[in-house]
């Protein structure tokens, strides 16, 4: 995803480099091609308009100094405004409670069995003992998947097959966890749809169960602006603490 905007925008820089100063002209031009990189990347449209709108109007509002060309200053300003659209801001995932929880959920073929290998991965490097919980009771060989990737990191994972309650699950792997001395927890859920009252409700009903310190939703990248409703409708039931976007080399 990333490398293909940032090719339409080293296209879009064409349009001012070489030239020897900022003009409303080159500038519009620019910001044209700009605003196109992003909606063919799938950026909303208000929010690609309020960027290059912004990105406008700090081109025109400075001076160029001798030793900076037009390009090289549009380039750093474009750095700027992308960095605050994404945030500006690095928030570590929230380690606390003794054990520290983590619930992830998210539809289906989101990657969240990967992700949650990857995030046990990560904090197991911090230092932390790690427990990857399989609550995953639909979807043929979840459990398998992520024993798989618990034995590639050498993480251990907590699963019930005979069970069919991921409360229970949960519940009993938290009482292993405090017994075995393991520092972080992650729970793996079944994907789901927002429109699916009853795993809805199921996924509800375990965060309250489990109280987790953290809760990630994880989402396609590939879905597009869709993601963003899909979001809105899974934080109205779990109130999520953060997204993650995962199958980064599309092109949305």
């Amino acid at each position: 995803m990333f490398d293909n905007l940032s090719a339409k925008l080293d296209r879009a820089f064409k349009n001012i480099k070489g030239q020897g100063r900022i003009t409303e002209l080159n500038v519009a031009a620019t910001v044209k091609e700009i605003r196109r990189a992003l909606i063919d990347a799938d950026v909303n449209y208000k929010v690609a308009k309020d960027v290059t709108d912004s990105i406008r109007l700090k081109a025109l509002g400075q001076d160029v100094l001798i030793s900076v060309s037009p390009g090289q200053l549009l380039t750093k300003i474009v750095a700027e405004e992308l960095t605050v659209l994404m945030g500006q801001e690095s928030v570590p995932v929230n380690l606390g409670g003794n054990p520290n929880t983590i619930l992830i959920a998210g539809l289906q073929g989101s990657g969240k069995t990967t992700f949650s290998g990857k995030l046990a991965h990560y904090i197991k490097k911090k230092g932390h003992s790690v427990l990857l919980v399989a609550c995953d009771i639909y979807r043929p060989a979840a459990i398998d998947q992520l024993k798989v990737l618990g034995a590639q990191i050498d993480v251990e994972v907590f699963a019930e097959i005979e069970n069919k309650d991921v409360i229970s699950i949960a519940k009993n792997a938290m009482k292993y966890a405090k017994a075995h001395g393991k520092k972080s927890v992650i729970i793996d859920t079944a994907g789901r749809l927002a429109v699916d009252e009853q795993m809805m409700a199921e996924i509800s009903g375990l965060k309250k169960q489990i109280k987790p310190a953290e809760t990630l939703f994880v989402v396609d990248a590939m879905t597009g602006q869709d993601a963003v409703h899909t979001a809105q409708a899974f934080n109205e039931r779990l109130n999520f603490d953060g997204v993650v976007l995962t199958k980064l080399d599309g092109d949305t």
